[in-house]
């Protein structure tokens, strides 16, 4: 869900704090990933718990990262190959089976910052980061499911609505799955930051 759960625009700051980089996700990360995902989603009944998240990352963890900030997790982005046009039950684990070819289509599935960061394009680097990592692994497609009407925020970076998609009810009434090719030239970040004020972001809302 790529929240990639968006609200609405942040006004634009440009005090970046030093010190962040993103990189894989790592077991250690986990009790602070489910931590941010509970703050983010649970209010709203869209938290999908410990073991449903870890079954996203068992899936693909070569596209799943997190924001290190100060030696914690300021963020996190799950992602994982899905067949365009489908996506990830909230209510069920991924099988993990492996089987069949992979799907040319990489699913930006969750991205949340942490609230003391938002307002400053890190999902918007985030995400970036996870396109160019989809490109340089052969993948033609990248999609998401925008929640409580954040899909108005995905649209300019390039992702089309499809409100034709059926979504699993999982997601509530106001989710919009998107997609976008990969071939495309990336298209110019907006006069202002993508983070949510004050939910979090893509299940984006980056479901």
């Amino acid at each position: 869900m790529t929240d990639t759960r968006v609200e609405g625009p942040a006004e634009f700051r440009t005090d970046t704090p030093a010190g962040l980089r993103i990189r894989l996700l790592q077991e250690e990360d986990w009790d602070a990933v489910v931590a941010l995902e509970e703050r983010a989603y649970a209010a709203s009944g869209l938290s999908e718990g410990r073991e449903a998240l870890r079954s996203r990352h068992r899936a693909s963890p070569d596209t799943c990262f997190v924001l290190e900030h100060a030696g914690g997790v300021g963020g996190y982005l799950l992602a994982l190959p899905y067949p365009l046009f489908r996506c990830p039950d909230l209510g069920r684990n991924e099988d993990g089976d492996g089987a069949g070819e992979r799907p040319t289509n990489l699913h930006a599935h969750d991205l949340v910052i942490s609230e003391d960061l938002r307002g400053r394009g890190l999902s918007l680097r985030m995400l970036r980061h996870l396109e160019e990592t989809a490109r340089a692994a052969g993948y033609r497609t990248a999609s998401l499911v925008a929640v409580r009407g954040s899909h108005v925020l995905w649209t300019p970076l390039g992702y089309r609505a499809r409100p034709g998609i059926r979504l699993p009810e999982s997601y509530g009434t106001r989710a919009v799955y998107m997609a976008m090719p990969l071939d495309a030239v990336p298209v110019r970040p907006l006069p202002h930051s993508t983070d949510p004020v004050p939910g979090p972001h893509p299940r984006a809302e980056v479901g």
